[in-house]
């Protein structure tokens, strides 16, 4: 039986920050060049607690709470890519990084999109992870709606009347080895589910993150071509919702991006099969950081 995976994650240290007004949690570990991990939709920091402590100390690496999202303050906004990648921007200035890396899984790497795209001065490499938001193909808008649906159907079972056995389902939905699902990340997702101020916005947020016109900025071909620092797509064969051949295609499109296919894993790579996730983003990164370094001694 595995142990609690609060002990993969000790030594970090859990944050409560002022982020553009809102109250923000996150899981911080390390000292060096920063790294955010952004997590999926009704997702929360623990998508992360295996990896977070496992980079050297090149890094410091923060696992937050997206706006709306686990501890952080339930904003009565309109939700949508760009807000969150707004608030995932006021956090890393409220804690004085001007620039990060940026590793996003799903919809986080749909958010981490938005900003390489948009704010590229504030990124210093993209890790997309089983992301959500790619429209590269001649049915891209078309799969997009249907991924969309597939994924706020299988959700809102899940936070529209929390129960332990409801949450558990959407969680082994998302796994190739549903034995990672354990009580204790069961237990952890329906304590945020059932909070009272998520309930109150978990339908309308997850309808516009999820449906059409409230998501309306996409990962078009001509935008991941705009995409100018380093980049790796990390998908899995077995991914449940956006097919592998998709974000193999988006590697090809983001200039001199690198790609990298999981095998025997779902949509959470890094927390099904942690040792490999950690092992090849840690390359990717330290690759990264020792070309800019290189870069800026010339």
């Amino acid at each position: 039986m595995r142990a609690s995976f609060w002990i993969d994650a000790m030594g970090a240290e859990v944050r409560f920050s002022d982020a553009g007004g809102y109250r923000t949690r996150s899981i911080v570990a390390g000292r060096g060049t920063p790294v955010i991990l952004l997590h999926g939709i009704t997702g929360h920091a623990e998508t992360w607690i295996r990896n977070v402590t496992a980079f050297p100390s090149d890094f410091e690496v923060h696992a937050i709470d997206m706006l709306g999202h686990g501890l952080t303050e339930k904003a009565d906004i309109e939700y949508s890519t760009v807000a969150l990648g707004e608030h995932v921007m006021a956090y890393m200035s409220a804690q004085g990084i001007g620039s990060a890396y940026l590793v996003g899984q799903s919809l986080g790497g749909w958010v981490a999109g938005w900003i390489a795209v948009n704010h590229p001065a504030r990124v210093l490499g993209y890790v997309c992870v089983t992301g959500a938001g790619l429209e590269v193909g001649d049915d891209a808008a078309e799969l997009t709606r249907k991924i969309g649906a597939k994924v706020g159907s299988a959700t809102a079972k899940a936070t529209e009347a929390p129960t332990r056995e409801s949450v558990r389902t959407r969680l082994e939905w998302l796994m190739h080895d549903k034995s990672v699902v354990t009580d204790e990340l069961v237990e952890t997702r329906y304590r945020i589910y059932s909070d009272a101020d998520f309930m109150a916005l978990s339908g309308g947020m997850v309808g516009q993150l999820t449906g059409a016109g409230g998501n309306a900025w996409t990962l078009t071909r001509e935008r991941l071509a705009r995409i100018a620092c380093p980049a790796l797509v990390l998908w899995t064969r077995q991914n449940p919702t956006m097919p592998w051949e998709v974000g193999q295609e988006a590697s090809r499109v983001i200039p001199g991006a690198q790609w990298y296919l999981m095998e025997d894993a779902g949509h959470w790579p890094q927390f099904e099969k942690p040792e490999e996730f950690n092992r090849v983003v840690f390359a990717f990164l330290k690759a990264a950081e020792s070309a800019r370094r290189v870069a800026g001694a010339g």
